[in-house]
């Protein structure tokens, strides 16, 4: 072999080396792939159509499942109860379901929201304003302003975030699109742009009033609505027709809770404030003092985050008095609602 075909030898045996070494420093760069989140369609068992069913009811992700009861899934996607077992645990084993501490709750905290009155008494009692992620219930006699807080706050809602959807489940007649451009006009904000970032439904039973708290989820997650707020005005009165008698009581209260649940869940879940009014009931029982007390009993008084009893003052004038939050202490504010706004007295 000649000098000239060794030395094309080494020259070729030195390229391969390179490139050998080129590749080895490849797979060694090469990222490994991100595991990819489980969904439901990849939940053993589970076939395309029972998750299209699951998330249709709802459960469109792997925690709404987890906390989810083997009774529920079985009425939302047909499957049999073992079934609906072995989805939560896998749901579960999939999840970090742990403790946090309270540093990262703190964190937590800090996305919530507070839609302010304007009236200084009022967001003072309310620790600046009433609060996204809770449900905050005024109740009072007829005339007290429960209905006309509900339609302020849907204004100021816009005002403190003009994209902000409010939706608005009327259960008695009361919401008044007059009235909204009046509170609007007061602010300086476009009445129509204000009526057309209010969704209005009425209810017409109990049944329906609680299916259209149940779709306010899929509002936000199909139509990618923006809301910030929801009214339930009354929350009591198709319960409080529809179930008469002591024969009742059992199973309206057990709707009430499933309501309730329902409105917390929306709550919690897309950080959003849930206002509901509620009706009041004399006790007969009651000598002394003020014989007021809110219909629904104690499964409304322990789902409500937040708890305002309303009444007429002197003079035209109202009283909120705050009766039960987990972080405010008990007061009272007085206010008066005027043509186009609500202001301190």
């Amino acid at each position: 072999m000649t000098k000239k075909e060794m030395k094309e030898k080494e020259q070729i045996e030195e390229v391969e080396e390179q490139i050998e070494e080129i590749q080895e420093e490849a797979k060694e760069e090469k990222p490994t792939k991100k595991e990819k989140e489980p969904t439901i369609y990849d939940i053993p068992g589970v076939g395309a159509a029972t998750a299209e069913k699951l998330a249709e009811g709802g459960y469109a992700d792997l925690m709404s499942i987890a906390v989810a009861t083997p009774g529920e899934l079985v009425d939302a996607s047909g499957v049999t109860e073992t079934t609906a077992r072995k989805m939560i645990n896998f749901c579960r084993n999939s999840l970090d379901m742990g403790f946090e501490s309270g540093d990262k709750l703190m964190e937590k905290r800090a996305r919530v929201m507070k839609i302010k009155t304007d009236v200084a008494a009022f967001d003072e009692l309310m620790g600046g304003g009433f609060e996204t992620g809770a449900i905050t219930e005024c109740f009072g006699q007829y005339g007290s302003a429960k209905t006309q807080i509900a339609h302020w706050l849907a204004v100021q809602v816009q005002k403190m975030d003009p994209d902000a959807v409010a939706i608005y489940i009327d259960t008695e007649n009361t919401f008044r699109p007059e009235r909204i451009i009046q509170f609007a006009k007061g602010v300086g904000l476009d009445p129509q742009k204000i009526l057309q970032n209010i969704k209005v439904a009425r209810a017409y039973n109990s049944d329906h009033q609680m299916l259209l708290a149940e779709k306010v989820g899929d509002l936000i997650r199909d139509q990618n609505l923006n809301v910030k707020l929801v009214i339930v005005d009354s929350l009591t009165a198709h319960f409080r027709a529809e179930f008469v008698g002591r024969g009742t009581l059992a199973e309206r209260q057990q709707k009430l809770n499933k309501h309730m649940h329902a409105l917390s869940k929306v709550a919690d879940c897309h950080n959003v404030c849930v206002y509901v009014t509620n009706q009041v009931m004399a006790k007969p029982d009651q000598f002394f003092g003020d014989p007021t007390e809110a219909i629904g009993g104690n499964i409304v008084a322990h789902n409500s985050t937040f708890r305002i009893y309303l009444r007429k003052g002197k003079k035209g004038s109202r009283v909120a008095k705050l009766v039960d939050s987990p972080n405010l202490p008990d007061g009272e504010a007085v206010f008066m609602v005027e043509t186009e706004k609500i202001v301190d007295l």
